[in-house]
């Protein structure tokens, strides 16, 4: 399994570059003036209120960028996001992952009657079932790989990172580089997910 991660890791590297690169040429200042329109879901800084809306402050410039660029191309399909992403230009897409990445992620609360399910399965996965640890691509405080385009997840809402969970598991979301996200998520159960979201929520850098 960890082999199988770690392949899955360098070839999210590999065609993370030229993404990367396009992200850091994006314009925070430009980005927050264009982020008007963003601020009534995720709040003028980036952080959401509604916990069903992701946080974006904080969050690596490249995930973003692919995030939106798979949005516009429908690559990832949301009622809300979707067409919000259309209008977009390849400039507006940088300059707002430029913006929400200058951001501070406001602190998360976790549910401390399932964090130890979380923490078990975030750090060390269920050999059982095939499930690898969140750590491996997410790092031990959940602070992401950049390069790899793996987000950071710490102290994201846990209705939100529970309902990505449910979505890859169901193959409703399917941007993930090499299915590897719909490939754990298939192995988990309601439990698992919930706990693990709990528990991500919680984690601080």
């Amino acid at each position: 399994m960890m082999k199988k991660v770690l392949m899955l890791v360098l070839s999210g590297l590999a065609i993370s570059v030229a993404a990367s690169a396009w992200a850091e040429g994006g314009n925070a200042e430009a980005g927050k003036t264009k982020s008007a329109t963003c601020a009534a879901c995720h709040g003028a800084d980036g952080n959401s209120v509604n916990p069903e809306w992701p946080k974006l402050a904080g969050q690596h410039p490249s995930y973003l960028l692919k995030q939106l660029m798979n949005f516009k191309n429908d690559e990832r399909v949301n009622p809300s996001m979707s067409p919000m992403a259309k209008p977009l230009s390849d400039q507006d897409m940088a300059d707002l992952a430029a913006y929400y990445s200058s951001q501070v992620m406001k602190a998360g609360e976790a549910d401390q009657s399932k964090v130890t399910l979380g923490e078990q399965i975030y750090k060390g996965g269920n050999n059982a079932t095939g499930v690898a640890a969140c750590a491996a691509c997410h790092g031990p405080t959940g602070a992401g790989n950049p390069a790899a385009k793996f987000p950071a997840i710490n102290g994201q809402h846990a209705a939100y990172t529970k309902n990505q969970l449910n979505a890859f598991r169901k193959g409703e979301r399917a941007n993930d580089a090499g299915k590897m996200m719909r490939n754990i998520a298939a192995g988990m159960t309601d439990a698992e997910i919930e706990a693990v979201s709990e528990y991500i929520a919680g984690l601080q850098k």
